[in-house]
């Protein structure tokens, strides 16, 4: 094929630089522009919290903030599940306000031991998401309309379970410690090293398997930043966690990765296997394309609808859970407020799409980074709960409407 640039007297070079002039536009309105737009805004944020308030970027400040995200980053990875098929969960924030009643309950009314309290809660909210779920797909009520009136129901069946208490206050050991456990420093960094073995190694694997296929790939040069970045970003997080976060002089010292975000990691990396590796997890990116082809294509609908939703409420209940270790209780408020806008904000401002068939559990991560930053450093100004919620619902429209402008161009242009 002869060059166009070579025989119309253009210069080459002003073609590439117009195709860059209109790459990232172009990329930015089709959606693919990946998680570079999340990150730039966490530096953004960084950057202007950090000018107002020299503590935002200390070691004790970030290390609350991951800790404090770790209970809607749960949730959101399950929310992100019902997005890729089409569809949406608005009873995750009370699904997961309920089980941890139920768990709180157990261990300190009835003398349960912890680890048999949790699992029935889990298992409590994995049979919230089968009754939605098969309700859903069976009786074909809309989603939106099932999960409302579950919003409504969990929320007055919380009520019913903590009776006239109130307030649980947590004690048991293993409870408490699902989210304040601190690891070995060592193991921190351990952790971060092997992750990041695996993250080049699949990164380089996929890399060369779709170059050795004649397949189009990036350069080798944004591969290798690809890594440097992450590398960056781990390490630099270990780093943080492992000083010293101890306020008080001479007090003993406070340091480690929290075992909050370990677990909000293991869900995270655990459910995006799942995703890419598996027939499950190719299922789930077919119905979200098109249903009517994927079932035509031999996958069973309805069952993996239902599956979908028991795993999202499976993983509401987690983060109920790791919410109320956290906070040391449950009680009639929990679950309740913004738990629900943020774990669906989290996965949307995160690129998973609303309409299906896009976007990846790191999508619950980064995004409930970017509202938990937001958050905390309206705390550290003192902001008002109003302030917060508009900001929150400013962002959470932007990243709508940059889905809706993707999906819009995809369709005209029948990708």
């Amino acid at each position: 094929m002869v060059d166009a640039t070579a025989t119309d007297g253009k210069d080459p070079d002003s073609s590439l630089v117009a195709r860059l002039q209109n790459l990232i536009p172009r990329r930015l309105t089709e959606g693919d522009l990946g998680s570079l737009p999340i990150l730039i805004g966490l530096a953004v944020i960084a950057g202007i919290f950090q000018a107002a308030n020299h503590h935002f970027l200390s070691p004790l400040n970030l290390t609350n903030l991951v800790v404090q995200i770790s209970a809607i980053g749960t949730i959101s990875v399950g929310v992100v599940l019902v997005l890729l098929i089409g569809e949406i969960d608005l009873s995750v924030g009370a699904v997961s306000g309920l089980t941890a009643g139920v768990m709180a309950v157990l261990a300190v009314k009835v003398g349960w031991p912890g680890p048999l309290a949790v699992l029935v809660g889990i298992l409590a909210g994995a049979g919230i998401g089968l009754l939605q779920g098969a309700w859903f797909a069976k009786i074909h009520v809309p989603s939106f309309v099932v999960t409302l009136a579950g919003y409504l129901g969990w929320q007055g069946a919380l009520l019913y379970v903590l009776g006239n208490t109130g307030t649980i206050n947590l004690n048991d050991p293993f409870i408490v410690g699902l989210a304040n456990t601190r690891m070995p420093v060592w193991f921190g960094w351990a952790l971060a090293g092997v992750l990041l073995l695996m993250f080049g190694w699949r990164v380089l694997a996929d890399w060369t398997r779709r170059k050795n296929l004649n397949l189009r790939v990036a350069s080798g040069w944004s591969v290798g930043a690809r890594i440097a970045i992450v590398a960056v970003a781990a390490l630099g997080s270990v780093a943080l966690m492992s000083v010293n976060r101890n306020p008080v002089k001479n007090g003993p010292p406070i340091s480690g990765v929290p075992t909050a975000i370990l677990a909000l990691l293991a869900f995270v990396i655990c459910f995006d296997l799942i995703l890419r590796r598996t027939r499950f997890g190719r299922a789930v990116f077919a119905v979200g394309g098109n249903v009517e082809a994927a079932r035509r294509a031999g996958i069973n609908v309805d069952r993996l609808r239902i599956t979908i939703f028991v795993l999202c409420s499976s993983l509401a209940a987690a983060g109920g859970i790791l919410a109320g270790s956290r906070l040391l209780a449950v009680n009639q408020s929990s679950g309740s407020g913004d738990v629900l806008l943020n774990a669906i904000a989290a996965a949307v401002i995160g690129g998973t799409s609303l309409f299906g068939g896009r976007g990846s559990t790191w999508a619950a991560l980064l995004g409930a980074l970017v509202i938990g930053s937001i958050s905390n450093g309206m705390d550290l100004l003192a902001f008002s709960s109003s302030v917060k919620f508009m900001v929150t619902g400013g962002v959470l429209l932007l990243a709508v409407t940059v889905d809706a402008l993707g999906h819009s161009r995809r369709e005209q242009s029948g990708t």
